[in-house]
């Protein structure tokens, strides 16, 4: 080989690697930019995501905000329900203790889910209670009548006179947790006498509240009643 093509055969090669090295490099540069660029959308990707979740943990603040301003709402609206049905009792029961010639104040409240009346005050009013509360359960009922008349809608109100309701709730109060006591201590089950549902749930929850003993309702209407017995 002479001198002139061996400078050229060496000329080719320098060129060769020149352009390989070019190659690796602008490949170098290329690999970096698309790293770059995922790296940057990556990033994007985790903010988006992380404005989602921010925008919806806001949807659902919003949404719990939003339930409890409904839930307060209905209860206030339940609550006035109530006391109307209160004021239109009283101005029925007002007119009805002057066709009968009774004197007494009558007292408007709101327990629950109940429109509570009471008559108070009247030396005589023992008779619109009756034997065992009987007048003054038809009394209620009639006054139940008269609300659902003007409102439309079925009437859960309760209606007391002379405190009579009142003592019999304190007394039966009393009657469950001495019984509850016995049985807790005897062993044996108790029945009491057949009561209105009313009375039996103010058993019960007086006998709930005695660890050991427990209580349920056997029989049928009119005559169902309590029965205590230890756990």
């Amino acid at each position: 080989m002479t001198a002139e093509t061996a400078t050229h055969a060496d000329a080719e090669s320098t060129e060769r690697d020149e352009t390989l090295e070019a190659g690796a490099s602008q490949e170098a540069a290329d690999t970096a930019t698309v790293e770059s660029t995922t790296d940057g959308n990556d990033g994007d990707a985790t903010d988006t995501a992380n404005d989602d979740d921010a925008a919806t943990a806001d949807a659902d603040d919003a949404e719990n905000e939003d339930a409890d301003a409904d839930d307060e709402a209905d209860e206030e609206d339940e609550e006035e329900r109530l006391v109307e049905e209160g004021e239109i009792a009283g101005d029925y029961l007002e007119q009805l203790l002057d066709v009968l010639d009774f004197d007494g104040d009558i007292d408007l409240d709101v327990d629950g889910d109940r429109a509570i009346v009471s008559i108070d005050g009247g030396d005589d009013l023992t008779k619109l209670v009756g034997r065992k509360g009987e007048v003054l359960d038809a009394l209620q009922e009639l006054t139940r009548l008269a609300v659902q008349q003007a409102t439309g809608d079925r009437s859960r109100l309760m209606l007391d006179i002379a405190r009579w309701r009142a003592d019999r709730r304190e007394r039966l109060a009393r009657l469950g947790r001495e019984v509850a006591e016995r049985v807790l201590e005897s062993g044996e089950r108790e029945q009491l006498d057949p009561m209105t549902p009313f009375e039996r749930k103010i058993v019960h929850d007086a006998v709930a509240a005695v660890d050991g003993v427990m209580s349920e309702s056997e029989g049928a209407e009119p005559k169902r009643r309590v029965v205590v017995i230890k756990n």
